[in-house]
């Protein structure tokens, strides 16, 4: 717009300097493991992937369907919570079954409460040390991204300087070639700060939301599986639990209930 040419801006030396140096310090940096879960967390960020309020009403019918059954038959909820893949109540609701450590999340504390019952307020410290330790692995991804984020303009910084390196031979070759490695010296600067701010940091935040929206889903689940442990009927735990879900994803409680009595049907 500004009657400038953009095809100056493809400096594909610069770019090469740049990614390859944010890439070396990335594998230089990380394990493996966490190398995938970032590859993951980005595509899944950059799909656009977040929570919405069909998934937190598959999690909350799920949860009542089961305690359904568990107030019925304590000792129903060990079958269910053993072989959770080849469950009818796991495989109406996909996104949950989908998730394997919402899985487990769910079945190993049925498990221990059907083994071994837990008072609510074990219960809620055991499944909080659980939702701090997944939280933690997973905030090393958006993490590890700011830090690649921040160095980007260091590593323009270092094209730049290359670049000005090598047009120190071209002093003899006339003002035209050497404003042209000049600019494409600067160049480097410009990409490096373009890509930490424009890019890198705005995926990083995008991927620590992501990150929280997870989060708080396990604490939905959370409130519900203590709701259990208090012995309150299962449309009780199901309310506590969308009670403590965002407002604009809450599911209305016309809206549950109605869902919960004709899931009750559908597993009779």
């Amino acid at each position: 717009m500004e009657g400038g040419k953009i095809h100056v801006l493809f400096q594909p030396v610069e770019l090469l300097i740049i990614g390859g140096a944010a890439l070396g310090s990335l594998l230089i940096s990380a394990p493996v493991t966490l190398i995938k879960k970032i590859i993951s967390q980005a595509i899944g960020t950059i799909a656009g992937h977040s929570a919405s309020r069909d998934e937190y009403t598959q999690v909350l019918l799920c949860l009542y369907e089961i305690f359904k059954i568990g107030k019925a038959n304590p000792l129903a909820l060990e079958p269910i919570a053993e072989n959770p893949k080849d469950n009818e109540i796991f495989k109406r609701y996909p996104f949950v079954l989908h998730d394997p450590h919402m899985v487990d999340f769910i079945c190993d504390t049925l498990k221990m409460q059907v083994s071994s019952p837990m008072t609510p307020f074990d219960l809620e410290e055991l499944l909080d040390t659980d939702i701090a330790t997944v939280h933690h692995d997973d905030a090393q991804a958006p993490a590890t991204v700011t830090r690649i984020g921040d160095a980007m303009p260091g590593l323009g910084i270092v094209a730049a300087v290359l670049g000005v390196v090598i047009t120190m031979g071209k002093l003899t070759q006339g003002k035209e070639v050497i404003g042209h490695s000049v600019a494409a010296a600067l160049v480097g600067t410009f990409l490096g700060i373009l890509a930490s701010y424009g890019f890198m940091q705005p995926l990083a935040a995008k991927m620590e939301a992501n990150l929280e929206g997870h989060t708080k889903m396990y604490n939905v689940i959370k409130v519900a599986l203590i709701a259990l442990a208090r012995e309150a009927p299962p449309k009780v735990c199901v309310e506590f639990a969308r009670r403590s879900i965002p407002m604009h994803l809450r599911p209305s409680f016309k809206e549950i209930d109605s869902q919960t009595s004709s899931a009750g049907k559908k597993a009779a």
